[in-house]
């Protein structure tokens, strides 16, 4: 990790509460009113007792409901940002085709959350190209890391949503000018269904059978804010097309982080999908000890 060496050291004393916001009403919807109730009361349960600094955001579009907790809020991005860059290499690329290198760093990028790929590619894109992915699609609020530290770009749940939903939008007449092509979405959505076993935790957790997964996570922790966990998650099949993004730090631990995003998650996936038996792709939230991390990451944050 020589293009990101921040300090891995935890602060005692610096987790904080969850904000007040997540205590009121976090969903909307015109066409599911009593979903989005349900759903808010969901999120509210599975924030409560949390400690540490917390945001959400989800769309579903068949629904047309949204939630927000926090949203606004920034964080270090840690590997999240991966989607980011992988998009614009997309961009960058789409009258030429990628080349086999192009490929290889992408794949290694996304499905094995392969730090020394990502460097290569933040690199050769450089940051006026990815800059520009962000103006495109809206993402405002990001701001990417100096230098070469490209784990240290801030993220809010507003715009890693925008991503998402950019990513996985279904071409109609209505959008004349893309950002990227259908083929480019598809190409990297495949990169986040394709994710090693072991590090598809967090928005994933509870997500019925039939259900198509695309994920991202990404986990750091430094002397400030202890752990930030994070999980980008697109979800579609069975009629049902949504997103969440889960964002967090002051974590005591990388497991408690996951834990509150299973939470999150568990909530999202039975409100959404009330019809239907929940198969958990890995262990329930409540196996997940908060002294040590249901896994060792051997390459990626």
């Amino acid at each position: 990790m020589r293009a990101i060496a921040v300090s891995g050291g935890l602060v005692a004393g610096l987790i904080v509460g969850v904000p007040a916001a997540a205590a009121e009403p976090v969903c909307t919807s015109e066409i599911s009113p009593k979903i989005a109730k349900r759903l808010s009361g969901e999120i509210r349960s599975a924030l409560r007792g949390r400690s540490g600094t917390i945001s959400v955001a989800l769309y579903d579009r068949e629904r047309h409901l949204s939630c927000w907790v926090g949203a606004s809020r920034r964080y270090d991005s840690a590997s999240t940002v991966k989607v980011t860059i992988v998009a614009a290499l997309l961009r960058s690329a789409q009258k030429r085709g990628l080349t086999a290198r192009e490929k290889s760093l992408a794949r290694a990028a996304i499905t094995r959350s392969d730090n020394n790929a990502t460097s290569a590619l933040w690199s050769q894109l450089g940051r006026a190209r990815i800059q520009r992915l962000l103006d495109l699609a809206g993402m405002k609020s990001t701001r990417l890391g100096p230098g070469g530290l490209w784990g240290l770009t801030q993220i809010t749940a507003h715009d890693e949503l925008r991503l998402l939903m950019l990513l996985t939008r279904k071409d109609t007449a209505k959008y004349k000018e893309k950002v990227l092509t259908a083929r480019s979405r598809r190409y990297l959505l495949g990169l986040m269904h394709s994710v090693t076993p072991s590090q598809r935790w967090g928005t994933p957790a509870g997500v019925p059978k039939g259900v198509s997964v695309h994920v991202k996570n990404g986990w750091l922790p430094r002397r400030t804010h202890g752990w930030r966990v994070h999980s980008l998650g697109t979800f579609d099949g069975r009629k049902r097309d949504y997103m969440l993004v889960v964002l967090t730090h002051g974590n005591s631990s990388m497991s408690y982080g996951i834990r509150s995003i299973e939470r999150v998650a568990h909530a999202a996936h039975s409100a959404l999908n009330p019809e239907t038996s929940a198969r958990f792709l890995r262990s329930p939230v409540e196996e997940i000890s908060d002294g040590s991390a249901p896994f060792e990451p051997v390459d990626g944050w």
